[in-house]
């Protein structure tokens, strides 16, 4: 079907790249006939270009804006109870570096040398760091989840899927608007918002957002608030448009995140020091996290991340459109790990992460009678860096009589570049041909150096003092990385309302250097780490029935996964005496592991009114080897971050008023089963199966102006983990610790449109 000139340019002022949702996925509309009833379709630009979610051979979970809005959503974590086989978490002793997870492909540390096998768009911008990637759901169009590999056409990482997180974009009437939210633990958030056409061919807006909230915990030793939330956050943007057929828009964003540092939760007491544990999971002792501390360390921490971008879109013709997509960000870390959490420095590290990037994007859409497709250039140079102390301190003065401290910095840069297309073709009006590939050149070269000293920190932060021990890695390497990644699917139209499909892509993620690394005791660290792959096979099942008021997606599909990437870290004897006074880390290229699973989507129109919506998965991930030393010890390893079951049932009753207001009613349940946090079990980190609970309820005028609500989250108040730190052999008081996601909360919230 050839879409229209007019159709493209208007499709252009609404989306990039990504997904898009049309309309609220829980909501119906009245058909052609008369007073018939059905859920609203669904429109996607998964493959780039504008098609019904139920004619995509890609397992896609849609999320609108207004969707989010009603379950009263904070942030992208959320997604992770609805969306099948996806995990979404802050990142152990963060507060906004995302953890990503999906059907078994992901990353748990935040190193410079390691991305993510997840890739998160920002309106189109690849994020190469997961520091600030946490994103708050504000001023969004809509969040689209794509499961399994997506490297062809969404490349660099994509190796377990994306994750596209779209704002809105300007509309040619003036808009005002105004979000203010109350809630548990003086949760006090703001978010303004104004746009404006400043004539016939240029339109400006700005949103601004302040998150604030206490902690769910308290620090017993410095006074301070745990687990909570200091977020300033703004987005500005222009539009022009110069003619029908061309489309520019130039946008900036910036993120402060002052929260306080968080530290885990001690299952035990401090062996040595004797410190109790908590009475809340979400209290510690941590003492390294007070500014100017008696351990020495400045225990600030910010998060801040920026960057701008430009896209122009040009309709060169009825079949053609040209698009460029240009842009720039960075991110700066400054925090402090208290891996003992306590006020003694059994073992502390402040650290900093600095990283930028730069990226270039040139799509060619074309759009024929039975020939559509796109073809692309993808360009990326990107430096990443971290440098932390890891102070020793208990330890050191025990054995050396000042603190111990190992040094690491190491900077790893990125220069890398692709050509994509993906084509598709209608042999008739049943069968449809898809087949696309990437073909990517990646360039890593590392500067890493390694050192351990005597006093309360290294030079690098600010220690002159220090004495000079020794230094256990120092090297400067480069490695180039070189893949082609295909992709191919068949589908086929049994009628109007049902597609089958059966594809199978290939996932790639390069290789890189572990900036932790210690040659001291892995001198193949200098030669880096090698990329992975994952081959995908798929098969699904798309439905539309009982009159349009039932959806339904099926997919099923087997991963083989090689070579997969696993960070890690190890204590270890850097002097021979016994004790172990440091620790290494290494990326791991794993040998083999196939995680195969079935995924169900549902939505049904039970009522004019009342919506049902339920997803649930079921996964099968095991590591078939993993050598150590000569021995498989794949038996003793499992897949991170990978339920075996997940399930999701939601219900939306929207109750209309005589006088236009409508109200909704919506409840939702979710469950996860029992998570590894890492290859190897540790039992006071891992989480057994359990099961959360959120209620909302939202009061809209006829005019969409003016809304109330109030929502509450984790209604059973469960404790749950989400991450930990396992070093009890590291220090003198056997240091373990968890991290947990949030208690019970209750929030109201005022929006107003003017």
């Amino acid at each position: 079907m050839r879409v229209s000139k007019a159709l493209r340019v208007a499709l252009m002022g609404c989306a990039g790249s990504a997904a898009m949702v049309i309309a609220n996925p829980t909501l119906a509309q009245e058909s052609a006939d008369a007073g018939v009833k059905a859920l609203e379709e669904i429109q996607v630009t998964a493959r780039r270009r504008t098609e019904s979610l139920q004619d995509v051979p890609i397992a896609v979970s849609a999320f609108s804006g207004s969707d989010l809005a009603l379950r009263g959503a904070a942030d992208i974590t959320e997604l992770a109870q609805m969306a099948p086989s996806v995990t979404l978490e802050p990142s152990r002793a963060t507060s906004s570096t995302l953890t990503a997870f999906i059907r078994g492909v992901g990353q748990q540390d935040p190193l410079a040398g390691f991305e993510q096998g997840v890739a998160l768009y920002l309106d189109d911008i690849y994020m190469a760091r997961p520091q600030g990637a946490l994103l708050d759901i504000y001023d969004v169009e809509r969040v689209e989840i794509l499961r399994g590999p997506q490297g062809t056409l969404y490349g660099r990482n994509a190796v377990g899927g994306a994750i596209k997180y779209v704002t809105k974009r300007l509309g040619d009437e003036p808009e005002f608007g105004l979000k203010l939210s109350y809630g548990s633990y003086n949760q006090v958030d703001a978010v303004a918002k104004a746009a404006m056409p400043i004539s016939d061919k240029v339109r400006v807006g700005a949103t601004v957002a302040s998150l604030n909230r206490d902690g769910f915990g308290e620090n017993l030793t410095t006074g301070e608030e745990h687990y909570n939330k200091q977020i300033l956050a703004a987005r500005a943007s222009i539009e022009f448009l110069p003619s029908d057929d061309l489309f520019i828009r130039v946008s900036a964003d910036y993120t402060d995140d002052d929260s306080n540092s968080v530290a885990g939760h001690r299952p035990y007491a401090g062996a040595v020091s004797g410190t109790p544990v908590t009475d809340s999971v979400y209290d510690t002792y941590a003492g390294a996290t007070e500014n100017g501390s008696t351990s020495g360390i400045d225990g600030n921490n910010e998060v801040t991340a920026k960057g701008i971008q430009g896209t122009i879109e040009w309709a060169a013709s009825d079949t053609v459109t040209l698009k460029s997509i240009t842009a720039y960000r960075e991110d700066y870390t400054e925090s402090v790990i208290d891996f003992d959490s306590l006020a003694v420095d059994d073992m502390d590290a402040p650290v900093i992460y600095d990283n930028e990037q730069f990226s270039q994007e040139l799509q060619l859409l074309y759009t024929g009678n039975r020939l559509s497709g796109v073809f692309g250039f993808y360009y990326l140079d990107a430096s990443a860096s971290n440098d932390f102390d890891v102070v020793l301190g208990q330890l050191g003065r025990a054995f050396y009589g000042s603190e111990l401290v190992a040094y690491t910095g190491g900077t790893v840069d990125t220069k890398a570049w692709s050509l994509f297309a993906d084509l598709s073709y209608e042999v008739n009006d049943a069968v449809s041909l898809s087949v696309g590939g990437r073909y990517t050149n990646d360039k890593r070269s590392a500067d890493i150096f390694r050192a351990n000293y005597l006093g309360q920190g290294s030079p690098f932060f600010g220690f002159e003092n220090s004495i000079f021990l020794a230094a256990s890695s120092d090297f400067e390497s480069e490695r180039t990385f070189k893949d082609f990644s295909p992709r191919i699917a068949l589908d086929y139209k049994i009628n109007e309302d049902a597609l089958v499909y059966a594809s199978f892509s290939r996932g790639f993620k390069a290789g890189s250097f572990d900036p932790r690394g210690a040659n001291l005791t892995s001198p193949e660290v200098e030669d880096g780490f090698d990329a992975e792959t994952l081959d995908s096979y798929e098969i699904g099942l798309k439905s539309t029935w009982l009159d349009g008021r039932a959806r339904t997606n099926l997919a099923v599909f087997y991963s083989d996964y090689k070579d997969m990437q696993i960070p890690g870290s190890l204590p270890i004897d850097t002097d021979g005496d016994g004790t172990n006074d440091g620790f290494v880390g290494t990326v791991t290229n794993a040998g083999k592991a196939t995680i195969k699973g079935i995924e169900f989507e549902g939505t049904f129109l039970l009522s004019d009114n009342l919506t049902l919506q339920t997803s649930l998965n079921l996964l099968d991930a095991e590591i078939k080897e993993w050598l150590l030393n000569g021995v498989n010890v794949a038996d003793q390893r499992a897949v991170q971050n990978t339920p075996e079951f997940m399930s999701y049932v939601g219900m939306t009753y929207m109750w209309p008023m005589s006088n236009g207001s409508t109200i909704s009613f919506n409840g939702n349940w979710s469950h996860k089963g029992s998570i590894v946090q890492f290859e190897t079990p540790v039992t006071e980190i891992d989480q057994d199966a359990y099961s959360l609970f959120n209620a909302s309820i939202v009061w809209t005028s006829e005019n969409g102006n003016y809304s109330l609500g109030l929502h509450g989250k984790n209604l059973g108040n469960k404790e749950y983990k989400t991450a930990g730190y396992n070093f009890p052999t590291l220090g003198l008081e056997n240091n373990i610790t968890t991290f947990y996601g949030p208690p019970r909360t209750i929030t109201a919230t005022l929006g107003l449109k003017f």
